[in-house]
């Protein structure tokens, strides 16, 4: 388990937003799993994290359900 100070899981938390709620939990559950990597977490590595999971979640190919976006291409 990982020991996040109030303003590291406020930034972590302010990441989530603007994924869809119901992407939010493995959102979260994948940036944990990538800091408990780290033997050292700070505002440096959280960011690092955050920002490369975040543009995981928000990649529009991961809209593509069967070859088809949700918008019909």
């Amino acid at each position: 388990m990982i020991s996040l100070s109030d303003s590291e899981l406020a930034a972590i938390m302010a990441a989530a937003a603007p994924l869809q709620p119901h992407a939010r939990s493995q959102f979260l559950r994948d940036v944990n799993a990538e800091l408990a990597r780290y033997p050292e977490i700070g505002a440096g590595i959280i960011h690092r994290v955050v920002a490369k999971i975040q543009r995981e979640h928000l990649n529009p190919s991961r809209l593509h359900h069967h070859g088809v976006s949700k918008f019909g291409w």
